[in-house]
């Protein structure tokens, strides 16, 4: 009886000593939270007219087909008032367990007491029907334009899944169980977690997805050996070391987005594109980009094409002693390179033999999940908080993304950290996605509107250097890359845009996944498949209607056709020349650098 008491006790100290941590910590939080930076209101929503624009087109779908509506709520009426009825005759009989339940799995929702617990059970198939009758609302309405329309259904979505009961303490089995078994320990832990994102991100709110301390760039990420060969204030360009006797004549050099840094490709050895190009033997060079500061704030695209692009390509012939490039864009940066070679090509330049594009969109008419921010609500308040900091926050960038997956990159890596009390995991992907980098304010606005927005690469009107391009003037060979599932670059867009290249040699690949792990998928995994079509390039439809299957990586299907544009064997070549002295052994500097004037979260 003693030692039950004692350990009563021990508990109940341990509790009053875990609640004056969350006192403590309450005060550190809203010291935090002071330090948020007034920020444009658009950035963080839509305007007013989304709302508008869906309470107009709801009341004229109740003037004009009210039965629709009805039969819409009379469903929805019926299976939740039957839903009440069977949970109240099931506890009638004095059972405490929840009626039959037939909604969807959902893994949100995968803590057993969800399923057997009547009033968890209960919360769950209530929140489901709500949300099934609001989708259902928003699909019915007829009297919007397209893309009013899908934004009505995305941030109807947004709401509806950050209404989840699981993302609620209360009402969260697994954060209560948790919090029962260790006396409050893991809401302290959980608090603690908050308040280290929000002091980490002056004031904002940006959930840590993995542990921080785990890895060291260049040390066991981003650790193929190689050196800086040149540097500028908008690059380093890094040689990797050779891995075999020879090598092909004409260097391949990648330019990856400037959005993120370059080490997605060379992540551990095991994953790493870097490494696996150079033991295929190519000289392989790979541009790391700066992370800007305000000073920078009237760079644009031309000054990335210009001390980006072409300085670079003209640094990798003077070291190779070759006439010819073959490059590789990334994203955004395939999007540049598209620029690059047009401009290249009205010029009467042969620099680039061959391009390979990696989930690059060149055609914007069909924006995908991301049009819903290139309204003219989000790109006006971008370009008016620019003009303010000089640079779009890299926390916009990577708070915007994440939301396009909301449950898997913001909501559920919340329950774990901040209700749960877990440290974020050691994984190497989600910490380079936690790595991001500040856009110039200029290059931010010419990309986001005049590429994205009023699509002016197809249309033929964006310039480079103040000449318009087209990509009709692209002629070098070509390969793309895009991939099935990707939320940022859609595989049919990325397809539309390739189309229109004036390359009579046109090779797509369609890779299964989405925008990260579609590329980075070395052989030996044999994780994802890839699909082709050697007929000239129409349109999606026709590709996959005549496509090959090929169930292995995309990686060695892309080595056979880069060998082919590369030239003869030559000795292998060693980081450096002459006129390149090494700057500093790989990964660099710029990687790892914290902007000036930019406090380092």
């Amino acid at each position: 009886m003693a030692t039950t008491q004692n350990d009563e006790q021990a508990r109940l100290d341990r509790l009053n000593a875990n609640l004056a941590k969350v006192e403590e910590l309450s005060k550190r939080l809203t010291a935090a939270l002071t330090k948020r930076k007034a920020a444009d209101p658009s950035l963080s929503g839509p305007g007013q007219d989304v709302y508008m624009k869906a309470a107009t087109a709801y009341v004229a779908e109740m003037m004009q087909n009210p039965s629709k509506i009805l039969e819409n709520q009379v469903s929805y009426w019926g299976k939740t008032l039957k839903h009440y009825v069977d949970a109240q005759q099931v506890l009638l009989k004095g059972e405490l367990k929840a009626p039959a339940d037939p909604t969807p799995k959902d893994r949100r929702f995968s803590n057993p007491l969800w399923e057997d617990h009547p009033f968890f059970n209960y919360l769950k198939q209530q929140y489901l029907l709500n949300s099934e009758m609001i989708s259902n609302t928003v699909d019915s309405l007829e009297h919007l334009e397209p893309n009013d329309k899908r934004r009505v259904e995305y941030f109807t979505r947004q709401i509806v899944d950050m209404m989840s009961p699981t993302n609620f303490l209360g009402t969260n089995p697994d954060a209560l169980e948790r919090a029962v078994a260790t006396d409050g320990e893991s809401l302290v832990a959980g608090l603690e977690n908050l308040v280290r994102d929000i002091e980490g991100n002056n004031g904002d709110l940006l959930v840590t997805l993995a542990d921080k301390e785990a890895f060291k760039v260049g040390e066991n990420i981003a650790t193929t050996p190689g050196a800086v060969v040149y540097r500028n204030k908008m690059m380093e360009l890094i040689q990797y070391s050779p891995t075999t006797e020879t090598v092909h004549d004409i260097p391949l050099v990648i330019f990856p987005p400037w959005i993120n840094k370059f080490y997605i490709l060379d992540l551990k050895p095991q994953n790493s594109l870097i490494k696996w190009i150079v033991d295929q033997g190519f000289t392989l060079f790979v541009v790391s980009w700066v992370n800007p500061d305000p000073s920078y704030a009237d760079v644009g695209m031309d000054d990335y094409i210009r001390d980006g692009y072409l300085r670079a390509m003209a640094e990798v012939r003077r070291i190779c002693g070759t006439k010819q490039v073959n490059a590789v864009g990334y994203c955004i940066a395939g999007t540049t390179l598209s620029l690059t070679l047009a401009h290249l090509q009205k010029a009467g330049d042969k620099t680039v033999k061959s391009a390979t594009f990696f989930t690059t969109l060149t055609d914007f008419s069909d924006q995908g999940e991301v049009g819903v921010f290139l309204s003219d609500d989000f790109v006006d308040g971008i370009e008016r908080q620019v003009a303010v900091d000089g640079i779009l926050d890299k926390t916009f960038m990577s708070r915007t993304f994440s939301f396009l997956r909301s449950n898997d990159l913001i909501y559920q890596p919340a329950i774990k950290s901040y209700m749960l009390g877990e440290a974020p995991p050691a994984f190497d992907l989600l910490f380079w996605n936690g790595d991001g980098t500040n856009l110039p304010a200029k290059m931010s606005v010419e990309y986001i509107r005049g590429l994205c927005k009023e699509d002016g690469l197809a249309k033929g009107v964006f310039p480079v250097f103040g000449e318009p391009v087209s990509l009709s003037e692209i002629k070098v060979p070509l390969c793309a890359i895009a991939c099935e599932t990707d939320h940022i670059a859609a595989w049919k867009s990325s397809y539309r845009g390739m189309a229109q290249f004036g390359s009579k040699d046109k090779t797509f690949i369609m890779a299964q996944s989405g925008h990260i792990a579609g590329i980075v998928n070395p052989p030996t995994k044999q994780k994802y498949g890839h699909y082709t079509n050697d007929a000239p390039l129409t349109t999606p439809e026709d590709f996959m209607e005549g496509a090959s299957f090929h169930k292995e990586s995309w990686w060695p299907r892309w080595g056979e056709w880069l060998s082919g544009q590369s030239g003869k064997q030559v000795p292998a070549r060693d980081p450096g020349g002459p006129e390149n002295p090494v700057l500093a052994p790989a990964p660099g500097t710029y990687v790892s650098a914290v902007p000036k004037g930019i406090a380092k979260g």
